[in-house]
């Protein structure tokens, strides 16, 4: 996979192994996976499955999540992307999902909304999807702030593995031209 995406701030580039112990420091977190079940991983080795996962993703799906480098310093501060979903979610099948995770001291910075807006961007004007969505936490604010400011849309209120989840929209403004 050779797609990297550039924003004024951030670098937007395929995981590799090499990114094992930021993605470690993140999902280790426990303040990291508060909305997310409360379960951080507490091993590397579960972490090099996830980024065997997420490789798998990109050869299959031609996308997938993507380390966000904070061009600044050349440092890993979290993943964010476009994850293609065939699983069924909230009555959804085979749709594009824009997601991100950053390691906590990056957070309140506006990291990510910047990378969630370039892949917006992304999706909609070079792979001409018909619409993206989103899933947070219905008490995660900051989550549901930075997907609102990039135009999505809270649709419904619906159970994500017994988690009460707002289920968010946008439509590709190109569909029906």
């Amino acid at each position: 996979m050779n797609l990297i995406l550039e924003t004024e701030r951030l670098l937007l580039r395929p995981i590799t192994p090499s990114d094992a112990e930021g993605m470690f420091a993140l999902d280790s977190n426990p303040n990291v996976h508060k909305y997310l079940g409360n379960n951080p991983v507490t091993s590397i080795e579960q972490i090099h499955k996830v980024i065997q996962m997420i490789n798998e993703q990109y050869e299959k799906n031609g996308i997938g999540r993507f380390a966000v480098i904070l061009k600044e310093i050349g440092e890993f501060i979290g993943w964010s992307g476009l994850k293609f979903v065939t699983e069924p979610e909230n009555h959804h099948v085979n749709y594009y999902d824009i997601g991100y995770r950053l390691i906590e001291e990056h957070w309140g910075k506006g990291y990510a909304q910047e990378s969630a807006k370039a892949w917006r961007d992304h999706a909609f004007d070079v792979m001409k999807v018909p619409a993206i969505f989103a899933s947070a936490h219905i008490e995660n604010a900051s989550s549901i702030n930075a997907l609102q400011k990039i135009g999505m849309e809270i649709k419904e209120q619906y159970l994500h593995q017994n988690l009460p989840c707002h289920w968010l929209e946008q439509k590709s403004p190109h569909r029906g031209k």
